[in-house]
């Protein structure tokens, strides 16, 4: 991605709702995700280039990103101006069950910048399909984040443990993975 050549690429945004800030989702790292994520936004707004949000619409009984509730909400830093385009989700993957495929191909977009949450779920598993669909995927290391889990093993894994395997199993196989400073470089 170039300066000179940004027609093709889009912003998308995964998942970046209030209800993941819910403290019984244990430690999460980068607390600074949502302000790199701002900083990319406003300079994709700045050069008028497409952005997408996508929002989980969880069926979960438990979720606090079900639609009724207030955890459905994006936050603040991130929230969308009328005419940026929007899709829900009830899975993983921002492009199944959504027209984000379809709308990617209408608006001749071939290659996505991708950030939000959480690393090791959906912006996991939307990076892995708009790879496998063809898109060329810039994964932004510090513009995502992931929780503390207790593995199958259990045994604590770290926040920060998680994020890192996950972005060293994307990277050069499904994406690049750059940060925030890199993105925005290559934009001047």
């Amino acid at each position: 991605m170039s300066a000179n050549n940004t027609d093709d690429v889009a912003l998308l945004l995964i998942d970046v709702q209030k209800g993941l800030d819910d403290p019984d989702l244990g430690r999460r790292n980068n607390p600074d995700a949502e302000a790199n994520m701002a900083l990319l936004l406003a300079e994709w707004r700045r050069r008028g280039l497409p952005v997408i949000h996508i929002r989980h619409c969880s069926v979960e009984a438990g979720s606090k990103l079900r639609p009724e509730l207030p955890g459905n909400d994006y936050k603040d830093e991130v929230r969308p101006l009328p005419g940026e385009k929007e899709f829900t989700k009830t899975v993983n993957s921002a492009f199944i069950g959504t027209g984000l495929e379809d709308h990617l191909q209408r608006s001749a977009i071939s290659k996505l910048v991708i950030v939000g949450l959480t690393t090791d779920h959906c912006v996991s598993a939307s990076t892995r399909m708009a790879s496998d669909l063809g898109f060329d995927v810039i994964l932004v290391a510090d513009a995502t984040a992931a929780f503390e889990r207790c593995g199958y093993d259990g045994r604590q894994y770290a926040a920060e443990d998680i994020h890192r395997v996950n972005l060293v199993s994307l990277d050069e196989e499904f994406c690049a993975v750059r940060t925030t400073a890199e993105v925005l470089g290559a934009l001047t």
